[in-house]
C-alpha cells in the first residue's frame, strides 16, 4: 500500500496524460512556467553578470577614490599622499596628471596621417601596479614609461593602425593655446609637438577604456600640461572598495575644506543605478510570463472541478472532508509548479552554460553582431547565477502556481453530495 497521502495520489491520477482539453491546458500551463521561470533566471543572471564585471573592470582602471585640489593643481602632493597613506583603510596612492590631448601619428608610406583626441593620463610607473591593474593588462609590448614613451588602449591602437614601436605627435592644450596666440604675428613661431614612442599596448577588459586612454609617465604629463611639480589628483587604492564613502569622509575629515574626496561610485552613479534599476524593471516584467502561467492553471483547474463534480460527489458520500477534497485540486497546482519550475530551472541554467557559444552561433548566422562590444563594452556576454535570486525566482514562480490553483480547490471543496450527484 502506498504511503503518499490521499490527495496527492488522486491528483496523480488524474494528471496523467489523456486526449483531452484539460490535458492540453495542464501541458500548456506546465510550459508557460517553464519558459517564465527560464527567461527570468537568464535576464537577472545575465544583469547581475554585467553589474558585477562592469564593476571589476572600473575599479581595476580607476582608482577606489580620487583626492584633488578645490581650485588649482595639487602642488604639494607627496605631503598629502603621505597623510592619506596614513589611514589604515588605504593600499595605495598614486600621483596623477590626466586631461585631454590632441594625437596625430607619424606620416608613413601608403598610410596616412591619423588623429585622435584621447585622454591622456600621466602616471608614476613604480605606483601605478598599485591602484590599477594597468601593468599587468599589456598584451603588447612591456609597460615601459621610460623617455618618451607611452602605452596605449587595444580599441585606440586598432583605431590609429598602431603598433608597437610606431611613433606619435602629441599636442597638449598648453601648445595649442601657444598657436592660437601667436597666429597672425609677424615673428610667429611654430609650435613643434613632442614624438612619443609607443612602447606598449594594453587590454583592461572594458571598451571604454581600451579606446579612450593613452598613459605616459607622471614628467611627460606635467611638461605636457605645464605644471612644474604639480599634478591634477591622487589617485587612492583601498582595501575595501565599498569601504569607499566611510574613507571619504575620513579623509575629508584631515584633509580640510580645500580638498575635494571623490568615491568611484559617484562617479559611475549613472550607469551602475541604471543596471539597478533596469534589472529591477526586467524582473517584474518578466514575472508576468509565470502569472500567464497562472491564468492556464486557473482554467484548466476550474475545467477539471467541473468536470469531476460526480467524483467529487461520490467522494463526499463515502466521507471525504472538505479539506481533503482541496487538497486534490490544491495538490495538482503544486505538481503542475514543481514541473514547470524545476523544467524552467534547468533550461535557464542550460542556456546560461552556452550563452556565448549560441550568441557567437547567432553572430555567424545572422550575419551582424547581437552584443556588439562599442555599444555594451564587453566582448563576451557575462553572466552570475546568484542562489538568492535564482530561490526568489523559483520560489514565488511556484508560490503563484498555488495560488492559481486556490479558487477551483476551495469550490470543489465546497460542493454538496446531493448536488454533485442529483443529475447522476
Amino acid at each position: 500500500m502506498s504511503k503518499l497521502p490521499f490527495e496527492l495520489l488522486l491528483a496523480l491520477r488524474y494528471l496523467r496524460p489523456k486526449r483531452t482539453f484539460v490535458s492540453i491546458i495542464t501541458l500548456i500551463s506546465i510550459v508557460g512556467v517553464a519558459l517564465g521561470v527560464a527567461v527570468l533566471i537568464i535576464v537577472i543572471s545575465v544583469m547581475s553578470g554585467f553589474d558585477h564585471d562592469l564593476r571589476e573592470k572600473i575599479l581595476g582602471f580607476n582608482a577606489h577614490l580620487e583626492v584633488f585640489h578645490s581650485r588649482k593643481p595639487m602642488q604639494n602632493y607627496a605631503q598629502v599622499a603621505s597623510v592619506i597613506a596614513s589611514n589604515k583603510n588605504v593600499r595605495g596612492v598614486s600621483p596623477v596628471v590626466m586631461g585631454k590631448v590632441l594625437v596625430e601619428t607619424q606620416e608613413e608610406t601608403n598610410k596616412p596621417t591619423l588623429v585622435d583626441a584621447p585622454i591622456l593620463r600621466g602616471v608614476d610607473p613604480q605606483a601605478e601596479g598599485s591602484v590599477s591593474v594597468l601593468p599587468q593588462s599589456m598584451v603588447e609590448g612591456k609597460f615601459d614609461l621610460s623617455g618618451h614613451g607611452v602605452v596605449v588602449g587595444s580599441g585606440f591602437a586598432r583605431n590609429l593602425g598602431l603598433h608597437v614601436g610606431d611613433r606619435l605627435s602629441i599636442y597638449s592644450p598648453h601648445d595649442i593655446e601657444q598657436m592660437r596666440k601667436n597666429h597672425g604675428k609677424e615673428n610667429e613661431e611654430a609650435i613643434l609637438p613632442e614624438d612619443y614612442e609607443v612602447r606598449g599596448i594594453f587590454d583592461v577588459g572594458y571598451y571604454e577604456f581600451n579606446n579612450l586612454f593613452i598613459i605616459t609617465s607622471l614628467e611627460n604629463a606635467q611638461d605636457l600640461y605645464d605644471l612644474g611639480d604639480s599634478v591634477h589628483e591622487l589617485e587612492v587604492m583601498l582595501r575595501d572598495p565599498y569601504q569607499a564613502t566611510e574613507v571619504k569622509r575620513q579623509l575629508e575629515q584631515t584633509l580640510g575644506d580645500e580638498f575635494v574626496v571623490s568615491t568611484w561610485m559617484e562617479q559611475n552613479s549613472t550607469i551602475l543605478n541604471a543596471l539597478i534599476v533596469e534589472k529591477n524593471v526586467m524582473f517584474y516584467l518578466l514575472f508576468f510570463i509565470v502569472l500567464v502561467a497562472a491564468l492556464c492553471i486557473l482554467s484548466a483547474q476550474i475545467t477539471f472541478v467541473v468536470q469531476k463534480t460526480r467524483e467529487i460527489g461520490m467522494l463526499k458520500a463515502l466521507g471525504a472532508t472538505n479539506l481533503q477534497i482541496s487538497g486534490v485540486f490544491l495538490s495538482q497546482s503544486a505538481i503542475i509548479g514543481v514541473l514547470g519550475v524545476l523544467a524552467g530551472y534547468g533550461l535557464g541554467i542550460l542556456a546560461l552554460t552556452y550563452r556565448n557559444g549560441f550568441l557567437h552561433f547567432m553572430n555567424y548566422w545572422t550575419g551582424f553582431e547581437l552584443f556588439p562590444a562599442s555599444i555594451y563594452g564587453f566582448s563576451e556576454l557575462p553572466a552570475i547565477i546568484v542562489a538568492r535570486d535564482v530561490a526568489l525566482i523559483c520560489g514565488s514562480s511556484f508560490v503563484i502556481c498555488i495560488l492559481g490553483g486556490v479558487l477551483p480547490a476551495i469550490r470543489a471543496g465546497r460542493l454538496k453530495p446531493v448536488e454533485a450527484l442529483r443529475y447522476e
